[in-house]
């Protein structure tokens, strides 16, 4: 078998696997808190809650997750998150108040957290150690896909009289296939064991967490906490602004860029290191996020989406990789997790705290704040990251 073969049958079940579940996460979190105004008429701050809710369970599931990885292995527990999801899916239909929509959104969260961390970490494995960024950046893709398509349907749905019941419907089917894909392969990944020259640490934290990914983590969570009002609060901006045509375009125009981007940022990433890709990458977000503060006009808002798909969306993946590489093999479940958690955590408390600051500010001051957020970023990567990175290149 040619070991530096990415396009395996195994890769690209997991990366539709992937895809699937996080187009479910991404098509309810820009649509549930005009669900939870509409039918329970929530506040603005619930109504975040309920969505940003989803993203705290994620992080419950992948803090699981990486600890049971290298006890059951990643095919186990990811049969274990799409069962709970699908469970969770039927839910939906049953919760009929704000306290139980925020309790499934919690326990369906849990399971897009567990399915998250095993699918990153059977991929971190079956690619070869030299294409790692590159392999990574094509997986990722089908994360981003998601991104751009789960809103751009949520957003048509809204407009329909019937919408939220398409939505959970959806939201079914779409776990049972998730179910018959992963039938349909042979994955016989065990856990990986400790080398035994290696030393056992004896940390309770560092048996849910790798702390070798903690810096560039950090760095992600600051990002995710930047872009989580656009996902967010996107639909009640553009309606402000009057652009709600615009607006259904966004994710759209947001994923053809990264999707042309995101095949040759890899390759460079794993040639020449993380920094030629991530520096640009934060200043290109930066530029996005001014444009997307100061929107007038659809074309503006629609530039705005492609810088914030270059930038955003490629550091992800960037940064993803760069919490694999410098992690052990035995470790890559943990190491996943721990990248994932505290992004989900800048997700999810996002759109919680700026939900607070909106009828103070407006849709328009938070975004701006967003900018200056995101500039910091380039001094914290470099301390954190950035000038080590020579010399992770140099062991890689």
């Amino acid at each position: 078998m040619n070991k530096e073969k990415l396009w395996t049958k195994d890769f690209i079940i997991v990366s539709i696997i992937n895809f699937l579940a996080t187009l479910v996460y991404f098509l309810l979190l820009v649509t549930i808190a005009s669900f939870a105004k509409s039918e329970f008429e929530a506040s603005t701050s619930m109504a975040g809650l309920v969505s940003s809710i989803f993203i705290i369970g994620s992080l419950l599931g992948r803090l699981g997750a990486g600890r049971f990885i290298g006890v059951k292995g990643p095919t186990k527990i990811l049969w274990i998150g799409l069962t709970f999801f699908t469970i969770t899916s039927v839910l939906y239909f049953l919760a009929n108040n704000i306290p139980l929509l925020l309790v499934n959104r919690l326990a369906q969260g849990i399971a897009v957290g567990v399915i998250g961390t095993a699918t990153g970490t059977i991929v971190a494995h079956i690619l070869p150690r030299a294409r790692k960024g590159e392999g990574i950046g094509y997986f990722s893709l089908s994360a981003i896909l998601a991104t751009a398509i789960g809103p751009f349907i949520g957003i048509l749905l809204l407009k329909m009289d019937n919408g939220f019941t398409i939505m959970f419907t959806m939201n079914l089917i779409l776990s049972i296939i998730c179910m018959v894909f992963l039938a349909a392969v042979k994955l016989k990944l065990a856990p990986i064991k400790q080398p035994e020259n290696t030393e056992v640490k004896s940390s309770i934290l560092s048996q849910f967490i790798e702390p070798k990914a903690i810096p560039i983590s950090f760095v992600a969570l600051i990002i995710g906490f930047s872009y989580s009002g656009v996902m967010t609060f996107l639909s009640f901006y553009a309606e402000s602004i009057n652009l709600v045509s615009a607006a259904s375009y966004f994710f759209l125009v947001y994923a053809i860029v990264i999707i042309v981007s995101r095949p040759f940022t890899g390759k460079l990433m794993d040639t020449k290191g993380a920094n030629i890709i991530v520096y640009p990458c934060i200043v290109l977000f930066a530029i996005g996020m001014l444009l997307f503060s100061q929107a007038s006009t659809g074309w503006m808002l629609l530039l705005a989406a492609a810088f914030i798909g270059f930038g955003y969306g490629n550091f992800n993946s960037v940064a993803q990789t760069i919490a694999v590489k410098v992690t052990e093999p035995h470790r890559f479940g943990l190491a996943t997790a721990t990248y994932f958690i505290l992004f989900d955590i800048g997700l999810g408390v996002g759109p919680f705290v700026l939900g607070f600051i909106v009828p103070e500010s407006g849709y328009r001051t938070i975004f701006v704040a967003m900018v200056v957020v995101i500039v910091f970023c380039i001094p914290l990567y470099y301390l954190l990251h950035g000038r080590k990175d020579k010399e992770l290149m140099k062991t890689a």
